[in-house]
């Protein structure tokens, strides 16, 4: 009756129209726009079967492609929106995230997929490094706003400051388990195959020149955009926001070109950008024009995650894998953060919300779609991806259903305490509860 080209124009009409309008509207209810958009895809790949399969074994390439792009777009989102200067001191409970609490999750996800789900090693180990990392996309809601253009707005509070930097660093640091993956799947579990080129080319040499050329990429451009002696160069005064897309895949192109983790180096480059200028309002244009691209291209992955659960994505999930997805949300990344937060400098209700909000989401979906196409996990494909499936939308429903709940009770008692301890609601920010 209708033919699908139309319907697809309509479709996308509607939603774009709703990424703009969904986030303030959803603000204050249990329900979040992830959540909108993947049950979209569920309910329209259901009613209409001549849609296309949105299978993502199917179409490895184009999956792994899709999600990596809207990461590293996220990533470049993230650095720009972080007020707070890159220290050691100021940045301790990202430090804490990063090497303690997701190795935790690691081992534990790792010893759960051999033991629970009779998953091989390798297997496991992917499994483990996919969803261990907070993603940088789907963390969005729990995660600092626009980048402030004055020294009296640049407050962050720890919770959504530790979200965002974690969900920054932690997906380019998690790469290397999934090279450990896809080692092990090609060469075998014998240490002797595999941990010279894991140590010195995974882990020393892409993460160096990750960080490196993040770096070296982000002070170029900060040069070229604040401080160039040519007017048609200092970008700066012509509000091009395009031109953070241009700095997304330069800093990753460039990381990539030479085997270094594009992930670390488009986050650095952000940071190191917004270091030039801090208070610059360019940095608002820059992150408004990557925020909208990101929530375009969120849309058209959670429809098409939700077109693939409709078409069979979690046929053989039981018990097993759902106790497994739940206990890993609720309870393993929960009580890791916990533990690793303890004795900073957050007080324990932030440190309860730092250590729940470890959502789950597109990051996780490319790790395992850039395994499945570098490894060797054919027998296993449909249980991977069925599995990442599964803890992706119960991340995008149980996170979703409580943030902006939990966010707000926290952000009143933050208030109520400063009011309390310096009789000025306005510290609130920096004040630990």
């Amino acid at each position: 009756m209708f033919e699908v080209p139309s319907i697809l124009f309509l479709s996308a009409g509607i939603a774009v129209l709703a990424a703009a309008v969904l986030p303030k509207l959803l603000r204050q209810t249990p329900l979040s726009m992830p959540m909108v958009f993947l049950g979209s895809g569920i309910l329209a790949f259901t009613l209409l079967p001549d849609l296309p399969d949105p299978d993502p074994i199917l179409h490895a390439d184009f999956t792994t492609h899709l999600t990596e792009v809207c990461v590293i777009i996220s990533l470049m989102g993230a650095g720009l929106a972080l007020d707070r200067p890159f220290s050691w001191r100021g940045w301790s409970t990202t430090w804490r995230l990063l090497g303690i609490v997701m190795p935790v999750c690691i081992l534990v996800m790792t010893l759960l997929g051999l033991w629970v789900l009779g998953l091989g090693l390798a297997a496991a180990i992917l499994v483990a490094g996919a969803i261990a990392p907070t993603d940088p996309v789907l963390a969005s809601e729990v995660q600092v706003g626009k980048p402030a253009d004055t020294e009296e707005d640049a407050d962050e509070d720890e919770v959504r400051f530790a979200l965002t930097s974690e969900a920054g660093l932690n997906d380019g640091l998690a790469f290397p388990f999934v090279y450990l993956a896809i080692l092990i799947s090609l060469v075998g579990a014998s240490p002797a195959a595999w941990v010279g080129e894991w140590v010195g080319l995974d882990i020393l040499w892409r993460i160096s020149v990750g960080v490196l050329l993040g770096f070296g990429t982000g002070k170029l451009l900060s040069l070229i955009f604040f401080a160039s002696k040519r007017k048609s160069f200092r970008l700066s005064e012509h509000s091009e926001g395009f031109v953070a897309l241009a700095a997304t895949f330069l800093a990753y192109g460039v990381a990539e070109l030479v085997e270094g983790y594009g992930f670390i180096a488009v986050f650095i480059c952000a940071v190191t950008i917004r270091s030039a200028e801090r208070h610059h309002a360019y940095h608002q244009v820059l992150h408004s024009y990557v925020e909208q691209l990101e929530r375009l291209m969120t849309i058209v992955i959670l429809v098409l995650l939700g077109g693939a659960i409709a078409r069979g994505l979690l046929e053989g999930i039981g018990w097993a894998e759902l106790l497994v997805a739940l206990g890993f949300l609720l309870l393993v990344r929960p009580a890791a953060g916990w533990l690793g937060l303890m004795g900073g400098k957050t007080g324990p209700r932030e440190r309860l919300a730092i250590s729940y909000f470890g959502i789950r989401g597109i990051g996780s979906l490319y790790y395992v779609g850039y395994a499945l196409t570098h490894g060797n996990f054919d027998a296993e494909a449909q249980q991977l991806w069925a599995l990442i499936g599964l803890v992706v939308a119960l991340s995008i429903v149980v996170h979703g259903a409580t943030t902006a709940p939990l966010m707000n009770r926290l952000d009143r008692r933050r208030a109520a305490e400063a009011r309390k301890q310096h009789g000025d609601e306005g510290r609130a920010p920096t004040t630990a509860v």
